[in-house]
Formats: C-alpha cells, sequence, structure tokens
C-alpha cells in the first residue's frame, strides 16, 4: 500500500501510552476531522492542487464541469497555461465567475454576474459548466448560460502543454489566462474535463502536488 488511508484516526496509544497528536513532531497533509462531512475536496485558501504532470493539451475543444461551494468572493478556481499566451482560466472575482481563454491572439472573457454580489459565495453547491469549442465560450452556471463574442474568429487552439492548477497556483508558475492571485477557500467536487468522445474525472488524491488541499472530505456547510 502507497497511499494514505481517507480517515480519521483518533485515541491512538502504543504499549498504553496515549499519542499526543495535538503537537506532532511532522505533518503533511493531514487535517482536522469534521463533525459533519460532506463529499469533496477542501481547500483551505493557502494552496493549490497540481494534475497532470505531464501536460494538459487544450487545443481547440473542451468542456469543463465542476461543482464548487464557498464563502469567499475571491478564489482561483483552474488555469491551464503555456510559456507563450495560449491559456485557459476559470476563477471568482469580486463574487462572479470568469472564464478566459487565450487561443494565441487575445484573451476573450465571458463573465457570469450573479444578481446579488454574494449570491454564488453563499457556501452552497453551485454547478459550473464551461466550454471552449474552437474560437467560441461560453458559461453555465446553475443552469444560466453566458456567453460572448470572439473577434479572432481565426484563432481556434489554445496550444498548451503545462499542468492543470486548480485553487490557486505557485507563485513561480505563469498563468496568461487568470487575474487573481487568490487561492480558493472552499470546496470542489465533480471535476471533469471532456474533449470530444474522452471524458476525465479528476481524483485530487492522484495530484502531483497539494498544498492546503485535502482530497477526501469538505467540512459540513459554512454558516
Amino acid at each position: 500500500v502507497t497511499h494514505s488511508i481517507p480517515a480519521c484516526m483518533g485515541s491512538m496509544a502504543i504499549n498504553g501510552k496515549q499519542l499526543d497528536n495535538e503537537s506532532p513532531v511532522s505533518i503533511f497533509a493531514v487535517n482536522k476531522c469534521y463533525k459533519t462531512v460532506q463529499e469533496g475536496t477542501f481547500f483551505d485558501g493557502s494552496g493549490f492542487a497540481a494534475l497532470v504532470r505531464e501536460g494538459y493539451k487544450v487545443r481547440s475543444d473542451v468542456n469543463i464541469t465542476l461543482e464548487f461551494r464557498t464563502t469567499a468572493v475571491h478564489g482561483v478556481l483552474l488555469g491551464v497555461s503555456s510559456a507563450k499566451v495560449d491559456a485557459i482560466g476559470l476563477e471568482i472575482v469580486h463574487g462572479k465567475v470568469l472564464f478566459h481563454v487565450n487561443n494565441g491572439a487575445g484573451r476573450i472573457t465571458v463573465t457570469y454576474e450573479p444578481r446579488g454580489t454574494n449570491s454564488l459565495c453563499d457556501g452552497k453547491w453551485h454547478k459550473l459548466q464551461a466550454n471552449k469549442s474552437k474560437h467560441r465560450i461560453s458559461l453555465i452556471i446553475d443552469g444560466n448560460l453566458v456567453h460572448t463574442d470572439n473577434p479572432y474568429i481565426q484563432s481556434t487552439s489554445a496550444d498548451t502543454n503545462n499542468p492543470i492548477y486548480v485553487g490557486g497556483y505557485p507563485a513561480d508558475v505563469k498563468q496568461n489566462c487568470l487575474t487573481s492571485k487568490s487561492s480558493f477557500r472552499g470546496c470542489l467536487r465533480n471535476l471533469v474535463l471532456t474533449k470530444g468522445q474522452h471524458t476525465e474525472l479528476f481524483d485530487f488524491s492522484r495530484a502531483f502536488d497539494l498544498r492546503g488541499v485535502f482530497p477526501h472530505s469538505c467540512p459540513g456547510a459554512e454558516h
């Protein structure tokens, strides 16, 4: 067995001596246990998850779906960039959801603006779908569709070959389609990227880098 157990452990004793787990000598990817737990991945607002070490190729088409729950009005959801300008990015800025795409000719943004500033940051689950089809981009939040015109109709492919960063990204990593540096605080679940007939559900416990991210449980809804 090479992976950690997704569970809570307590009252551990060795030879009758109670172990002090409140002040460990060292700690890695261990969080407190929650009284009420929901399925999903908890982001504590300090880090990120890095997926697909060998690089993810967005190219002409990609469909991203996920569910998120947060009480913060700012936070990076997802970014895939290249060393050049090609990139995609999903983020929450001032309570709005922004989906940015740059196919090489310039950044295009589609924005979902809820009626109330905090209506997406209410600690409840919200469904997001971001779609890039050649030069067309759209966002669907809780069933509400928004899209935008793209003047760069000849430019159709985002030629990326870098990891997928979720919930934030390292300070030394360039992200051409994200404006926020704020790490996401809250819970994410059911992250799926679809290209044509190929659908991939991402398991955060398989990320090659996890910082401030706890892949197997979310604390119960914040009030």
